[in-house]
C-alpha cells in the first residue's frame, strides 16, 4: 500500500524527475536496509527509481511503532528538517529492494538555489508533511509537564513555535502520571523530555535544542558574511534578504523565532493578508524563507558579547564560541514589562502571560480573563481569547483607547458583548494559591477598587530594549539603540572619518553593526515597519562591505 498523491506527495512529470535524478547518485537498495534512522544528525535527499520505502515512527514507551508513510518510485524523502537541521525523528526502510537516487544535502542546497521549480514543489512538499507528523509522529518527542509551570510553558512554546512533531503530557493526567512512571521520573524532575529511550529532566529549550540539532555546533572562530541577532520580524527580513541575495548568514536567537510578533494572535494590517493571520504563522513562513535561501538559524542560542575591535566583528556566544562577521545586524527586539506587584513572578506562566497564543487559551478556555495594554497586541489578544469564549476585561491606563490602538481593533472590541474596557484603571493586585484565581481593579479617576475573579492575567504593557549586553554602541536614555541621522556626529570621533564616510541608513555607532526593528530608536513597532527595516539594513550591508546583489 502506497502512500496515495497528495500536497504532501506530489506526482513528479518525466521531465522533474529526470531533473531531480541530476542533482544526486544512484545507489542500489535491499530489504531491510536503513535510509536514515530516528536520531541522524543529517540525511539525504531520497528519489526512488525502483522499490518501496516504509517511513516509520518508532515505538515510545507508551505506543507501539507505526508505519507513517509507505513510498514507491517516482515518490521523494525528506522532512522540513532538511532544512531546518534538526536531527531525523523518523526512520526509513527498505522494504522491496531496488534503486534509489540520493541527493546530498549541498546538493539539496543547490536545488533550492538553482531550480525554481523543483525548490517550489518540494518545499511545498516539505511543509505539508510536517504539519502532517504534527499529529502522525508526534510521539517521537514527549514533553510531561505541569500547565501550572512556567518552566513547562517555555518548552511547550519553544516546542510550537519551531513546529516540532511533539505530544504534550500533563503530570497531573492520568496519561502523563502512566508515562512518568515508566520513565522512572520524579514529579521534582519536572518538566521531562522524552525522545525514544533517551529522558531530558529539567528540560529547558536550550536543552532539548542542543539534542535535537537545533543549538549552534560550529567550530568557534567561523567567518561568515552576515550575522543577525534576534529572529523576530525585522531579523527574519535580514536574513531572507541577506542570504537570498548570496550573503553567508547565521540568524541567531535566545528563545525561539517569532519575537514578540509571534505572541500575536491576529495580524490583520499586515499588507497581502485582508482575512489576517496570526503572527506564529507569519514569522514561521518567513523562517522556513531563510533557511530555504540557505541562512542558518539557531535557537535558542544566546550572544553575550559583541567585540568590534577586531578586523571583522566577533560576536561571542553564551558558551564562549565566537563568531566572525563582516556584518551584523542587531534585531534583538525588547523585553516584556510585568507590573510590580508582589507575587507577580510567583504566576509567571500559572496565569500571567506575555502571549495569547492557542496554548495560553486552552489554559484558560472558557474562564474570566483580564489583558492590560492599550496598543494593537492588547486589543488583537482580547478579541483573540473572546472569541474561544472568555469573558475579557481589557484594563487600559490612559482615557482614551483610542490614543494607540488602530480604529478597526477599537471598533470590534466596542462591539463584542464578552469585551469589558476599563480606561483609567490599574490592576493593582492579584492573588491565589498555585496559580492566579482574582485581581484587583483600582479606577485611577475615583480610586474605587474591586477585586474580580480571573484565570488569566495578560500583559502587553510594553517592553524594554533588549541591549543590555552589548557595550560601546551609542543609544537613548531607554537603551534603544541610535543609528545614522540620529547619531551625533561628535560622539563618533574619527571611526567612520578613517573609512571617509557617514553613517549608513541603519547603522549604528560602530561601523559594519546596523539595527532594525524594535531595538532601534525611533522605530515604528509595527511588524510590517520591522520586516521593512530588515530588508533595508541588509541594503546597507552590502554597501559597507562592499559586495553587491
Amino acid at each position: 500500500m502506497t502512500t496515495e498523491p497528495s500536497a504532501s506527495n506530489p506526482v513528479l512529470t518525466e521531465e522533474q524527475l529526470s531533473r531531480l535524478r541530476s542533482f544526486g547518485r544512484a545507489v542500489a537498495v535491499e530489504v531491510g536496509d536503513t535510509l536514515f534512522r530516528v536520531g541522524d544528525r543529517s540525511y539525504d535527499l531520497v528519489l526512488i527509481d525502483s522499490g518501496t520505502i516504509d517511513i516509520v515512527r518508532e515505538a515510545t514507551r507508551d505506543s507501539p511503532e507505526l508505519i507513517v508513510a509507505q513510498h514507491g518510485p517516482g515518490r521523494f524523502l525528506g522532512e522540513l528538517n532538511l532544512l531546518t537541521g534538526q536531527t531525523v525523528f523518523l526512520t526509513a526502510r527498505v522494504t522491496s529492494a531496488g534503486v534509489m537516487h540520493r541527493i546530498s544535502p549541498d546538493s539539496f542546497r543547490r536545488i533550492m538555489s538553482e531550480d525554481p521549480e523543483l525548490s517550489s514543489i518540494l518545499l511545498r512538499s516539505l511543509q505539508a508533511r510536517r504539519t502532517l507528523l504534527q499529529g502522525t509522529a508526534s510521539r517521537s518527542i514527549e514533553i510531561i509537564g505541569s500547565p501550572l509551570s512556567s518552566a513547562s510553558l517555555a518548552l511547550r512554546t519553544y516546542a510550537a513555535r519551531l513546529e516540532l512533531a511533539h505530544h504534550w503530557f500533563d503530570a497531573d493526567g492520568a496519561a502523563g502520571i502512566a508515562l512518568m512512571q515508566s520513565a522512572g521520573v520524579e514529579a521534582s524532575e519536572l518538566p521531562v523530555v522524552l525522545l525514544g529511550s533517551d529522558v531530558l529532566t529539567r528540560a529547558t529549550p536550550g536543552h532539548l535544542a542542543e539534542r535535537i540539532g537545533l543549538s549552534y555546533a560550529r567550530p568557534s572562530g567561523e567567518q561568515v558574511d552576515l550575522t543577525v541577532i534576534g529572529a523576530g520580524p525585522a531579523g527574519l527580513a535580514a536574513a531572507v534578504y541577506g542570504a537570498s541575495e548570496g550573503l553567508d548568514t547565521v540568524l541567531l536567537d535566545a528563545t525561539g523565532p517569532g519575537g514578540q510578533a509571534a505572541a500575536s494572535s491576529r495580524i490583520e494590517n499586515y499588507l497581502g493578508f485582508p482575512n489576517g493571520l496570526s503572527g506564529s504563522e507569519l514569522t514561521g513562513l518567513a523562517s522556513v524563507q531563510a533557511l530555504k535561501f540557505g541562512a542558518r538559524i539557531y535557537s535558542p542560542c544566546t550572544v553575550t558579547t559583541l567585540d568590534s575591535r577586531c578586523e571583522r566583528l566577533r560576536v561571542v556566544l553564551e558558551d564562549g564560541t565566537e563568531i566572525h562577521s563582516r556584518a551584523v545586524v542587531i534585531a534583538t527586539g525588547a523585553r516584556y514589562r510585568a507590573l510590580p506587584l508582589p507575587r507577580w513572578s510567583d504566576f509567571e506562566g500559572a496565569g500571567i502571560y506575555y502571549a495569547a497564543t492557542e496554548i495560553e487559551a486552552r489554559a484558560v478556555a472558557g474562564q474570566p480573563v483580564t489583558v492590560v495594554g492599550g496598543a494593537n497586541s492588547a486589543g488583537q489578544a482580547t478579541l483573540f481569547l473572546a472569541e474561544r469564549g472568555s469573558p475579557v476585561c481589557l484594563v487600559i491606563r490612559g482615557a482614551d483607547i483610542r490614543a494607540e490602538m488602530s480604529s478597526y481593533l477599537v471598533d470590534r472590541l466596542l462591539a463584542d458583548p464578552r469585551v469589558t474596557v476599563h480606561t483609567r484603571t490599574e490592576v493593582t493586585a492579584i492573588d491565589g494559591g498555585d496559580s492566579l484565581e482574582s485581581i484587583t481593579l483600582t479606577n485611577r479617576a475615583t480610586g474605587v477598587s474591586s477585586a474580580l475573579p480571573n484565570t488569566g492575567l495578560f500583559c502587553f504593557i510594553g517592553a524594554t530594549p533588549a541591549t543590555e549586553w552589548l557595550t560601546g554602541v551609542e543609544s537613548d536614555e531607554n537603551g534603544f539603540l541610535l543609528t545614522d541621522t540620529r547619531l551625533d556626529a561628535a560622539a563618533l570621533g574619527d571611526t567612520f572619518a578613517s573609512l571617509g564616510r557617514a553613517p549608513l541608513p541603519f547603522e549604528t555607532s560602530v561601523p559594519g553593526l546596523f539595527a532594525a526593528g524594535d531595538v532601534r530608536h525611533g522605530s515604528m513597532k509595527r511588524v510590517a515597519a520591522a520586516v521593512g527595516e530588515g530588508a533595508s539594513a541588509v541594503a546597507s550591508v552590502h554597501r559597507a562591505i562592499g559586495v553587491h546583489p
